[in-house]
């Protein structure tokens, strides 16, 4: 695994997430999102990309595409998509996560989540640039689905603002709403 010693690592979190009616569910891993993330987040200069499932079918799709792009066919064809799937990490559950962070760090990070709705504990981006270049370890959170369960986003420090624009319609693909973020708050 690759650090670019930014501090900041995010997550892709399938389980729990919340479905369009607001049940907890588990949401598939997506080719598109590993590699999407993935680029996005070299691009910008984060230091890991972890993908939280606990399904073990879940887990054998991800290994698969991983390994074509590290050492089958991929590695060969296009090396920039193998460097930065480099970043991917894969996990069973946020905790674990977490875990492996405050190890890695030796200190537990912020946790950060996202969400398509304003939330009571927001940080500003303003605010987050800062820690990012006071080079705190976060932890950014994106949610699967129709966003994190409550329990998840109870247990982060804080929501960043939600992406949005003038529209009415806020319902970016994740792939869409990691780019934005990233943008704002590693871009030049």
């Amino acid at each position: 695994m690759k650090t670019n010693q930014s501090g900041l690592d995010i997550v892709l979190v399938h389980h729990p997430v919340v479905n369009k009616v607001g049940e907890i569910i588990g949401s598939a891993v997506t080719n598109l999102d590993i590699h999407d993330i993935a680029r996005a987040g070299k691009t910008y200069g984060v230091d890991n990309y972890y993908i939280v499932t606990p399904y073990e079918d879940q887990h054998k799709l991800v290994a698969e595409i991983l390994e074509h792009w590290d050492s089958g066919h991929g590695a060969k064809y296009n090396p920039a998509r193998k460097e930065a799937l480099e970043l991917v990490t894969l996990a069973d559950s946020l905790e674990r996560v977490v875990e492996m962070v405050t190890e890695k760090r030796g200190h537990k990070p912020l946790l950060l989540s996202t969400s398509a709705r304003t939330q009571e504990k927001t940080l500003s981006y303003t605010d987050v640039r800062a820690r990012i270049r006071a080079k705190e370890s976060l932890l950014l959170l994106f949610g699967t689905a129709h966003g994190l369960a409550p329990e998840v986003m109870e247990t982060t420090d804080y929501c960043i603002p939600p992406v949005g624009a003038n529209s009415g319609y806020n319902h970016l693909s994740v792939r869409s709403a990691v780019s934005i973020i990233l943008d704002r708050l590693l871009g030049v």
